[in-house]
Formats: structure tokens, sequence, C-alpha cells
């Protein structure tokens, strides 16, 4: 086989490529959460994220000595945020009192028990923003995903020791997620409907 792409063709391709470092994460907290950090200090403080993964479940039946493959049921894995701990913890509280409504610590019982993002739901949605470095002030959006009905079931330890110098605290959530979907974003080159 001939190799007929150049260099120039690759990179007319790729351009200046996809940067993991340019993200934007937003939340809109259920409305049982107040008050709660604002959707700019959740920006400001997420360190990582990710972009979703997609699962199909898979039906193999046996068939004369073979496996036969069938598409089965989607699944959707858990989605992780790493967040910088700010001196008031104000995204930490934020987390901590989300789950706080869902089950008490103590009494055991739960305040916010719909799973709506209404004033009594537990639920709500978060996005994820893939960027461009552009010259825009803040990135074009090269794809976009909204996540449905999520709520944190897991706030990391944040380990506290004498000689961890020069670092800045930071932590993990965990989210459950009922369904994603994506979308283009709003660049020259972005297009293609909802997933």
């Amino acid at each position: 086989m001939a190799i007929t792409s150049s260099v120039s063709t690759f990179l007319n391709t790729v351009k200046q490529g996809v940067k993991n470092n340019l993200f934007l994460v937003s939340f809109n907290y259920p409305g049982s959460l107040t008050p709660a950090p604002t959707s700019d200090t959740v920006d400001l403080l997420c360190k990582s994220a990710a972009l979703p993964a997609s699962n199909l479940g898979v039906i193999e039946v046996p068939f004369r000595g073979r496996t036969v493959k069938i598409a089965g049921d989607r699944t959707f894995d858990t989605w992780t945020a790493t967040f910088i701990a700010d001196r008031n913890f104000t995204i930490r509280h934020g987390f901590e009192k989300w789950m706080e409504n869902i089950n008490k610590h103590e009494a055991n019982t739960a305040a916010a028990f719909l799973t709506d993002s209404s004033s009594t739901g537990y639920m709500a949605d978060l996005t994820v923003k893939q960027l461009e470095r552009d010259s825009t002030d803040a990135g074009s959006i090269l794809r976009e995903y909204l996540f449905k009905g999520c709520f944190p079931t897991n706030i990391s330890q944040i380990d506290l020791a004498y000689d961890s110098n020069d670092q800045i605290e930071d932590f993990t959530v965990e989210f459950q997620i009922q369904y994603w979907t994506a979308k283009a974003g709003t660049t020259a080159t972005g297009s293609g409907a909802i997933v």
C-alpha cells in the first residue's frame, strides 16, 4: 500500500487538534440546595472532568457451535469531576449539602425526595463543553454534552499531611446519571444534530 498523504494533508485535517485543558463545566443545582454555589464558581474551580463513554450491552446467543452477538441495552457510567478546594470550601460544602438533602447523616431521613430539580427534588442537569482555542473571549464550543438527572454519590476524602508542601487541596465528586445527549458546537466547522 502506497503512502499518499502528506504532512500538509495531515495538518489540514487535524488543524490545531482538540486540547484536553479547554473545557467548561456548569451545573444547574437542584432547587432544594440553598444557597447553592454559583455556576461561575463551579466552572472556575473544576480542575478536571471527562467527556462521557458510550456503552451498549451485548447479548450472546449460542447457535450451532458459534456465539451470535446481538445488541443489548444501553448503560451509562458514573461521571467524575475533580475540584480545587477554595478557602471557604464553597464547592465542597455545596456537594456535602446536596448529599445531606438526599439522605441525612444522623437521622437517616430525606428532605429531598423527588427525582426532579424542583424545590424538593435532588436531581440536576450537568453540562460539559469542549472548547476551541480561538479569538472569542470564552472560546467557541466544539461539542456539548448534557447529563440529565444527575446526583452525587461520592465525595472523595482530602488527604492531609505535614509533607504535602506546594500543593493545593482538591477532591473528586462522582455522579450518577440517567442519560446524556450531545450536540455540535458553535464553531464554523461544528455541525450535526443532537445525539
